[in-house]
């Protein structure tokens, strides 16, 4: 129901549709790469890449010891971008993660003056690991380069360039030590997405492939910045129904306990519901999907399929879902239920 036509005008032109082949052949490469590396998670490297394309930001929630910070490493790589990494520590700084001007002393001159150091913020793949160990003011430091791609230092405004992600991990918000991410910078997130064990089959092959060895595979790059850059552009260029639109929003706005829309499960356990850049957020997503798995068009599967990583920092529940054991997944997945199209 509601899908659009398969190719539209624009992607009939020439252009378009190398630019399609280069999109296909580009992610079928990354995902072999990562697949030399991480075995397993194909759901989680899908949401990566959707991230990516989307221009957005993960946070990637598991415990530890689950390759959360090696999946991205190879993750980075495989793209062929520039990749820093912050370990998030209870004495971190905000300076240290945003950079701090120093007084240098000219050397022509003999004046001293002021010169910026860029902080590891200054690059493409940010990764921000155990976001969740460090206190708010320094979880808050990026924030402003999550947002506006740029980060002020002494009033002086220093923009980052493109393309710009992070993809934060953290251990789950009951083991002692960790800071809850405020409500804020949560809402930047596009995804939240859990990494969970994997199963048996799984684990037995990463036990055998990196007991036998002492070096990690190599990854070869397999794009760069600026064709990361025209692949997000194409993103946008998949066209949605205006039925599917319309679903994204009743999914949305059936998150909230007070809209007329919420079924009982929304109304017993949810305190606040999601915003509109969720919705803007579900669109884009799904949208990268249907690229993903090769369709030109939105359907309501996409939509079904991002909810959760979508929504689920999105939507607070309340007491009674604490008291009663529901998860905000068990609240989404009874949504889904009933908020047909």
């Amino acid at each position: 129901m509601g899908e659009s036509k398969a190719v539209t005008e624009d992607f009939g032109t020439e252009e378009i549709r190398g630019l399609v082949s280069a999109f296909q052949a580009a992610m079928g490469r990354i995902r072999e790469q990562v697949g030399r590396v991480i075995v397993g998670q194909d759901d989680v490297v899908e949401h990566l890449l959707i991230t990516l394309l989307v221009g957005g930001h993960c946070l990637i929630t598991g415990m530890p010891g689950t390759a959360k910070t090696l999946l991205v490493r190879t993750l980075a790589t495989a793209l062929g971008l520039n990749y820093k990494r912050i370990q998030f520590t209870p004495d971190l700084m905000p300076t240290d993660v945003t950079g701090t001007d120093i007084i240098e002393e000219d050397s022509t001159t003999g004046h001293r003056v002021w010169t910026f150091v860029p902080g590891p913020v200054f690059t493409n793949v940010l990764l921000a690991d155990e976001i969740n160990r460090t206190p708010p003011k320094t979880q808050s430091a990026l924030l402003e380069a999550m947002q506006e791609r740029s980060v002020t230092v002494r009033g002086k405004q220093n923009q980052l360039s493109p393309p710009f992600f992070v993809l934060a991990t953290q251990n789950p918000i009951e083991l002692e030590g960790t800071y809850p991410l405020p409500e804020a910078q949560l809402d930047r997130f596009l995804f939240n997405v859990i990494l969970d064990y994997l199963g048996t089959d799984e684990e037995m092959q990463v036990v055998n492939r990196y007991t036998s060895r002492v070096d990690i595979p190599e990854v070869t790059p397999c794009t760069g910045a600026e064709e990361i850059l025209r692949f997000q552009w194409l993103v946008r260029q998949v066209p949605i129904a205006e039925e599917i639109n319309r679903y994204a929003v009743k999914l949305v706005r059936a998150t909230r306990p007070k809209d007329p829309l919420a079924p009982e499960i929304v109304r017993r356990y949810v305190n606040f519901g999601a915003s509109v850049r969720a919705t803007m957020f579900l669109i884009l997503a799904a949208k990268s999907r249907a690229l993903l798995e090769g369709r030109y068009h939105v359907n309501e599967e996409d939509l079904r399929a991002l909810l959760l990583p979508v929504l689920r920092h999105r939507v607070l529940p309340n007491y009674y879902a604490e008291s009663d054991g529901v998860s905000v997944d068990d609240v989404l997945r009874g949504l889904l239920d009933v908020i047909q199209p």
